[in-house]
Formats: C-alpha cells, sequence, structure tokens
C-alpha cells in the first residue's frame, strides 16, 4: 500500500544543508499498523509530510497504491499533533473543513458521535479541553473516509488516562475502517499498543535501525499482558542502544 524507497530529505543547501532523511526504505501492507520511532529531530515528521505530498523529496520516492506520490492525495488524511484548528469555526465546521476544501458534502454525525462529540458540534476550541480538541482533529480526518491516516503525535502531552482513552478510540476506528495507518510517537508504550510493526529510526539523518514485529497488537487488553511488557522493554532497550 505504502512504499517508501531509497528516499533522501534534506533542508537548504550549501553549508547550512541539514539532512532530514538518508536512503529510507520500507513498506506498509494494506491495513496495517506501523509505529514510528527515533530521536527528536530525525525526521519522521518529514517523513509523513513527504507521505502526504506536502514536500517533495531531495532524492528516492514514496508510492502509495502504486502511484508515485507528486502532491496531496485525496484518499490521504494527516492528523498534526496540535490538532490544527480553526479557532472561529466550530466543532462541526472544523470536522467538515478537509470535505469543504475537496468539495464534498458527507455527512459528518456519524464520526462526531463516535468519537465522543455529539452536543458539542456548536462549540468552539476554546470552550473544549485539549483532549477534545485532539478529537477534532481526528475527526476532521476520518471525514474523509481514507485509505491512508497519517498521525503526527496526535496524543502527546496529554494526561495518561486521556491519552489511553484516545488510544483506544484509534485502535478501534482502525479496526472498523480498515485504514492504513502510520503513527509517529515519543511514546515507547503507545507504539507497542499501536503498532503491528514499530520501525525505529537511527538519529539525523534518519535511516531505518530496526523494524520491531509486534504481532500481539490489536486488544485493549494487550497493555496489561506480559508479550506487551516484554516488547516494551525491547524497544527501550533498541532506542537505549542508540543513545
Amino acid at each position: 500500500m505504502i512504499e517508501v524507497q531509497d528516499l533522501s530529505i534534506v533542508y537548504g543547501s550549501g553549508r547550512e544543508a541539514v539532512p532530514a532523511l538518508e536512503d529510507l526504505s520500507f513498506n506498509v501492507e494494506e491495513g496495517e499498523m506501523v509505529a514510528v520511532v527515533g530521536p527528536s529531530g530525525c525526521g519522521k515528521t518529514s517523513l509523513l509530510l513527504v507521505i502526504d505530498g506536502l514536500i517533495r523529496p531531495t532524492s528516492g520516492r514514496v508510492l502509495v497504491a502504486g502511484e508515485e506520490v507528486r502532491g496531496v492525495r485525496r484518499d490521504v488524511a494527516l492528523i498534526l499533533q496540535d490538532a490544527g484548528l480553526l479557532p472561529w469555526k466550530t466543532v462541526r465546521q472544523n470536522a467538515e473543513l478537509a470535505l469543504r476544501i475537496q468539495k464534498r458534502k458527507e455527512n459528518v454525525d456519524g464520526i462526531l458521535a463516535a468519537l465522543g462529540l455529539n452536543g458539542f458540534e456548536r462549540r468552539f476550541p476554546a470552550e473544549l479541553s485539549e483532549g477534545m480538541r485532539r478529537r477534532v482533529g481526528i475527526a476532521r480526518a476520518l471525514a474523509l473516509r481514507p485509505r491512508v491516516l497519517l498521525m503526527d503525535e496526535p496524543m502527546a502531552n496529554l494526561d495518561s488516562l486521556t491519552r489511553e482513552r484516545i488510544q483506544n478510540l484509534i485502535l478501534d476506528l482502525w479496526w472498523e475502517m480498515r485504514f492504513t495507518g502510520i503513527l509517529v510517537t515519543h511514546d515507547i508504550e503507545e507504539a507497542v499498543f499501536l503498532g503491528q510493526r514499530i520501525l525505529v529510526l537511527s538519529p539525523r539523518p534518519a535511516r531505518t535501525r530496526e523494524i520491531l514485529e509486534n504481532p500481539g497488537m490489536g486488544s485493549h487488553d494487550y497493555r496489561g499482558s506480559p508479550e506487551f511488557l516484554e516488547r516494551a522493554r525491547t524497544l527501550r532497550r533498541i532506542l537505549e542502544e542508540q543513545g
């Protein structure tokens, strides 16, 4: 479904050049959820932006469903860390924003209800908790019914219980919609809970350090299992070894 082939990204030129990714290659199968972890500043967000078609690679290429990404695609949605809500628009208007940009008229009521936002449709972002604002950002992406969902730390800086609730929600929606997902996160437990495979990137410029298989992923009960704890320990060891 997603093929990343020898991908390199360099910002700037000459002495000011900053390499973000270097010869990065990996595949994501259709309907698979992959978590991406690595040191801060190693290029994880840049990777999502290239897959989404918002920036062009310096070299290499990305294919989605066999087609090279050359711009923003209608079947790919991106969730940003800060939700990216427009403060002067209501919950409903924010949720419908991407649909309106694409001139589509799908109803968002079902998505809002699934995310626990029914009854808040006319509220503005300033009237919501941080967790609810994040859910509106998720609603906006899912309203597109994407084949591919890219998530850039959508649970960052939330309290533990809110974070777990949204993780559970994303898992439920993945089972329901069967989108292909890539989740960028700094949280080890989050990566293990939501990633069928976990891609570990090296320090910048990022390369594939290791791909950790995680076959137990897929249920809410996985968090408390010995297998979960063992995978988390393994991932922590890999990250500690690379500093």
